[in-house]
């Protein structure tokens, strides 16, 4: 069958799924979104198991780890809120605010995170009374089609619509392309060609900008609690995650016992010139990341670079000589690398981080461990960055957390420092329409006088 055929082909399967389940009431699409959460947590280790697999990258525990962790956390997020109808009335500004459906959604996932990303859009899809087409990096198109079978067989025990979910089975940049310019409101989450895709798509998008998490370290904290987190935040799933820490800036007079923490955590710590140079010309060659390293072993990171690790170690923390472009180790290390700086000051620090954001993850998100709110409000105000973490593993807790006011997801918007429509973590409120019904309201008109005076 012709692309163009097979495409018009699934958005009519796709329309006609939407338009029966706009009809379906919040308790409908409630349990409908619950049993997509289920089904990623309650298949948790068997879904991460062929994640692994399948893309090669990033580590079966902590796949596990996300499935279950974001399936509940996001289906908390949503449960019982107001998506279907009228969400809401504010007598005193006399508005009622309806929602409604945005029609067919392009779900572009990506080989990083091939099974919560997609359930993650899917629910934020389903709760505002959409139909999805998921459109799957080839590199996970066996995790994609096996979770949307065991969706479609989940939700049909709530007569959803046949078709409400569709995925293309042998995914290509022209088909993807095709899905995008076909649907109504596009989510793309994967590198930074197929984001740019789909904002020239002429279609409404939700994108994501590349990370490159500055971790800025301010002076007097306690380092047996914060050099712990960063660690678990670098290493988790082989530091494929976006929001993962990708630096420690520290300050100047407590670099050393700083590093020796990280070298007492399982960090193997180097400022040898040569060792440096052989990372930077093994994990950027040319100036781009290794694909080929992307989410591997430490051990296959070191080998590459003939670094000789000692037993055990978790980590290489490298000392960089350079910030922004002047050294490739600014830039986001998709493996368990960190790279390290020494500041002076605190605006210093923050001038190091905002360097190596300007070389890479502009928009993104910044990691500080402070309990100083001078310091925490100066770096809010100076840095280019949508999300100022504080005092938290980032790559496990950016994406939303029990413990932080996050919106719960898979896909951060970067702003337009990062080419993107929105400068926060998507959610399911994104995706409806709301019209809003404006009653006139009983208010004296101020004079002219009052205006411009």
């Amino acid at each position: 069958m012709e692309k163009m055929e097979y495409m018009n082909e699934l958005i009519t399967k796709s329309k006609k799924a939407q338009k029966q389940f706009e009809l379906f009431s919040q308790q409908q699409v409630d349990d409908i979104c619950r049993a997509i959460a289920k089904v990623v947590y309650d298949n948790a280790e068997p879904l991460a198991k062929l994640a692994h697999e399948e893309s090669g990258m990033g580590v079966y525990v902590d796949k596990i780890a996300k499935n279950k962790g974001k399936s509940k956390i996001i289906w908390n997020d949503m449960k019982g809120q107001k998506s279907v109808g009228i969400i809401n009335k504010d007598e005193e500004e006399g508005l009622v605010y309806v929602a409604k459906p945005m029609g067919v959604i392009a779900c572009v996932t990506p080989c990083t995170n091939p099974i919560v990303t997609p359930m993650c859009n899917i629910m934020f899809a389903l709760k505002g009374r959409n139909s999805v087409i998921v459109a799957p990096h080839p590199r996970a198109k066996k995790c994609a089609v096996l979770l949307i079978d065991m969706f479609n067989k989940a939700i049909a025990k709530f007569n959803a619509p046949k078709d409400l979910l569709q995925v293309i089975p042998e995914p290509d940049i022209e088909t993807s392309g095709l899905l995008m310019k076909s649907v109504d409101v596009v989510i793309a989450t994967g590198g930074g060609g197929m984001v740019k895709a789909a904002y020239s798509s002429g279609k409404p998008a939700f994108g994501v900008g590349p990370g490159n998490v500055q971790c800025i370290i301010d002076r007097d904290m306690d380092m047996k609690t914060v050099v712990p987190k960063i660690i678990a935040g670098r290493i988790f799933d082989n530091g494929i995650i976006c929001s993962g820490e990708q630096t420690i800036i520290a300050p100047r007079e407590e670099y050393d016992a700083i590093m020796a923490e990280f070298e007492a955590n399982g960090a193997y710590y180097t400022e040898d010139a040569q060792e440096a140079q052989r990372l930077r010309d093994t994990m950027f060659p040319g100036g781009v990341m290794n694909k080929d390293l992307v989410g591997q072993d430490i051990e296959k990171i070191a080998e590459a670079a003939n670094i000789a690790l000692p037993k055990g170690a978790k980590l290489i923390v490298v000392k960089a000589q350079g910030i922004g472009q002047d050294d490739y180790l600014s830039k986001e290390k998709m493996c368990s690398v960190i790279s390290s700086y020494a500041y002076d000051t605190w605006e210093q620090a923050v001038e190091i981080a905002t360097a190596n954001l300007e070389c890479e993850g502009k928009g993104h998100s910044v990691a500080i461990h402070s309990n100083n709110d001078e310091n925490i409000e100066y770096a809010g105000i100076h840095l280019p960055v949508s999300r100022v973490l504080l005092n938290q593993i980032c790559a496990t807790m950016n994406g939303g957390a029990f413990t932080n006011s996050l919106a719960p997801s898979t896909t951060l918007g970067c702003g337009s420092w990062g080419n993107n429509s929105i400068s926060e973590n998507l959610s399911w409120r994104h995706l409806f329409n709301v019209s809003r019904i404006a009653y006139e309201l009983d208010k004296r008109v101020p004079t002219d006088d009052e205006i411009w005076g």
